[in-house]
């Protein structure tokens, strides 16, 4: 073999080399988000993530300037079978403590990455887009004849006072009174609680929340109650 064609040989094992040892991108995470979540109500904010994907291990959040948010590992049983769906909630200082711009500062509007690593050695990989739109609380209201709790909001089409001035785009409200749950289009003015559950209902206050939901993910709570005898 001449000097030229061992050499050609070196240089196409160590190809070969890199390539098995690389770890693939092609995994993708099918759900990677960041939103913000606003109460009108207790006047708080916070910064929420949620994701989905399949046996992963790490995980990396950047920010659109290509800083760590976030990263974390599993440990012991979690680094060898992995994990799969995340939910977090970040801490939600009320706006009279934490000045509402001083906190956008910290999130940045943008791109987000998602990458971490599967236990198989995967790479996988995902964004997520941060918009400063935040939708006003709706205004609510409720009406209890009999057996029947009726829950009701106003159309929200605007920010909170003091809020960056953005584009809203409601998709959706979802009405709460524990542990029942619905989310209805934006066209949506009301909703009748179950008979069944309002009779399951104990006698007295019942605390609720209506959520207006905008395009970007973002949504705001506003906090009501009614009463039941």
């Amino acid at each position: 073999m001449t000097k030229n064609k061992r050499l050609l040989s070196v240089l196409l094992l160590g190809v070969v080399a890199l390539t098995l040892a690389a770890p693939s991108y092609a995994a993708k995470f099918p759900i990677s988000r960041i939103y913000i979540e606003y109460n009108s109500s207790a006047n708080d904010l916070g910064f929420h993530v949620s994701l989905d994907g399949e046996d992963w291990k790490t995980l990396k959040i950047l920010n659109p300037a290509g800083v760590t948010v976030l990263d974390m590992s599993g440990k012991g049983p979690y680094a060898n079978l992995g994990l799969t769906e995340l939910f977090f909630e970040g801490a939600e200082p009320n706006l009279d403590d934490f000045p509402l711009n001083q906190l956008l500062a910290l999130f940045p509007e943008g791109q987000y990455k998602f990458t971490g690593l599967t236990v198989g050695g995967t790479r996988i990989s995902g964004t997520g887009v941060l918009s400063h739109a935040v939708p006003a609380g709706p205004a609510v209201s409720s009406e209890v004849t009999d057996d029947s709790v009726v829950i009701r909001w106003e159309e929200v089409t605007d920010t909170p006072t003091g809020f960056p001035n953005r584009r809203i785009q409601i998709v959706g409200y979802q009405v709460l009174v524990d542990p029942f749950a619905v989310t209805l289009p934006a066209s949506a003015r009301q909703v009748t609680l179950p008979e069944e559950f309002v009779e399951s209902l104990s006698r007295g206050q019942h605390p609720f929340e209506v959520l207006a939901i905008d395009a970007s993910g973002n949504q705001t709570i506003t906090e009501g109650s009614f009463a039941t005898d």
